[in-house]
């Protein structure tokens, strides 16, 4: 069995874009999903505004997608008001019910950054190896690590 190379060559977002492929639905999609998204925070109480997202849009239902089974409860008392809001919205007239999911939403944390210090005594060793080396390259670096030292207190 051989693997046969695709030789095609990289198109412009551009082009991409308009054709009336499969990208562009996926597009209008998005773009139909984050209108929604904004329109409805708008009008949900300002506790909840940062709990409820919208999930999808399939078969004439809109999917909203909450942490807490609380917030959704509300939600699913709240449907015919929040159904004419939707209503209002150009693409969304055709919106029959919602589809509620308890998802735990977790909030992107950046790991903790692992910092490093050099002691001034080795800050001054690694000072003195550079000043004692001949390479240039070798110097640079060692003269880089140097500056990392703490300052004497």
């Amino acid at each position: 069995m051989s693997i046969k190379v695709k030789r095609s060559r990289a198109q412009p977002i551009a082009r991409l874009l308009s054709k009336s492929g499969d990208i562009n639905q996926l597009m209008r999609l998005s773009r139909l999903i984050d209108q929604a998204q904004r329109h409805l925070r708008a009008h949900l109480p300002e506790e909840m505004r940062e709990h409820i997202f919208v999930g999808g849009f399939s078969e004439g239902r809109l999917t909203l997608i909450s942490g807490q089974a609380g917030w959704l409860t509300w939600l699913r008392f709240e449907q015919p008001r929040l159904l004419e809001l939707l209503h209002q919205l150009p693409g969304f007239e055709g919106v029959s019910g919602f589809t509620f999911k308890v998802r735990p939403v977790r909030p992107i944390v950046a790991p903790p950054r692992n910092t490093r210090s050099l002691s001034s005594d080795a800050g001054k060793t690694l000072a003195e190896c550079a000043e004692d080396t001949t390479h240039p390259a070798l110097k640079r670096a060692l003269e880089r690590l140097a500056s990392h030292a703490r300052p004497p207190k």
